[in-house]
């Protein structure tokens, strides 16, 4: 039985692998801080959303920044595996030397550490966004995306009826389809329907996290035909949609990309402090690493599934855009209080979404 935690505040071979660090030195602080290997898909660490968050946790559990990286290579360090099919060895070869916490990064690589951790019964590992690799030494992170994207729904359409947009069209663009991705999909429209009941929506899945050009490519055929705004879910992939809001944001066209996992506000600045991203569905994925490195350092580390929701502050969203009109942030606040307290119900499964009439037939999401 998964055991769920709620906390209430505010991770080979040369060809495949990229080491991105010097020495491996596996001994632990003097002051008693932990060594930890954070692995990742092939987008990495650049790729300014859900790698970059859980990258952030540990430089801020060091003391360290992105510009001042002291202790990588020594303390921490990232490994970033170019194929799925190098998940295993690698997962392996970072077992075998001996870090105290090892930590992999999205749904893809469940199978793996799965497999990898039971070879390894006294490492320690984590994930983010899988519940059910039930193994002894691994814990595990969720995240309630759909709450935080019924905010960045919300958000789109108030903005569209302040445009004055009668019957604004709304977009998603998903990386590789699965349960946590159709999560940020249907809260995102059952925010979008709170206000415009008969919006219509049209989603797009890519099949990658790193292939921007897809989604600038969709993203240019959905704007001309007249979609407002379109929020992506697909990690690197996502950089194309913000390319092509800001190049037709530029030429004066009235459109918007929504970011995600992280704040991706100064990734869509086109001139001055004018941005493409009109907000971004926030996932503290740094405070899932931060969580675990704690753990190891106060040998509290135990293995189970951690919830960060929206009364957790583990999801959110961005106001940083000065377009962003106030009386539209006051009421995403509203929104935001009322899903808290319960007031507001967001549905995560497009299952359940379709049987309440809150999502439209054929997408192309998936609840498995």
């Amino acid at each position: 039985m998964k055991k769920i935690v709620l906390i209430t505040a505010a991770l080979l071979l040369a060809v495949s692998v990229v080491f991105a660090g010097g020495a491996k030195d596996k001994t632990a602080a003097a002051d008693g801080r932990p060594t930890i290997r954070l692995i990742t898909d092939a987008t990495g660490i650049d790729d300014k959303s859900f790698n970059a968050a859980a990258w952030r946790g540990i430089l801020e559990y060091y003391g360290d920044s992105w510009e001042n990286q002291a202790n990588r290579g020594t303390l921490y360090d990232v490994v970033t595996c170019q194929t799925q099919d190098m998940y295993i060895p690698t997962l392996k070869q970072v077992s075998d030397e001996g870090y105290d916490l090892i930590v992999t990064t999205g749904f893809t690589f469940a199978d793996a550490l799965n497999e990898v951790a039971q070879l390894y019964p006294d490492q320690k590992y984590m994930i983010v966004d899988v519940d059910y690799v039930n193994q002894p030494n691994v814990m595990q992170f969720m995240f309630s995306e759909e709450q935080g994207s019924y905010l960045v729904g919300v958000a789109a359409a108030l903005q569209a009826k302040e445009d004055g947009i009668a019957n604004p069209k709304f977009g998603f663009i998903g990386g590789v389809p699965g349960a946590t991705i159709t999560k940020f999909e249907m809260g995102y429209i059952q925010g979008i329907k709170s206000i415009f009941p008969d919006a219509e929506i049209v989603d797009f899945y890519a099949n990658d996290w790193g292939k921007p050009e897809l989604a600038k490519t969709q993203a240019k055929n959905w704007y001309d035909s007249g979609v407002y705004a379109i929020f992506s879910a697909a990690g690197g992939t996502g950089g194309g949609t913000i390319a092509q809001a800001k190049e037709y944001r530029q030429q004066g066209k009235n459109v918007w990309a929504i970011g995600v996992d992280s704040d991706q506000y100064a990734d869509g600045i086109y001139s001055g402090d004018k941005s493409a991203v009109l907000t971004s569905m926030i996932k503290r994925v740094e405070a899932s690493t931060m969580h675990a490195l704690n753990a190891v350092e106060n040998n509290t580390f135990k293995s189970g599934v951690v919830l960060l929701d929206m009364a957790a502050d583990g999801v959110g969203f961005s106001d940083a855009n000065p377009e962003l009109s106030a009386s539209v942030v006051e009421q995403i606040e509203t929104a935001k209080a009322d899903v808290i307290s319960g007031k507001i119900k967001v549905i995560g499964t497009y299952k359940d979404a379709m049987a309440a009439g809150l999502a439209p037939a054929g997408l192309g999401a998936m609840d498995n």
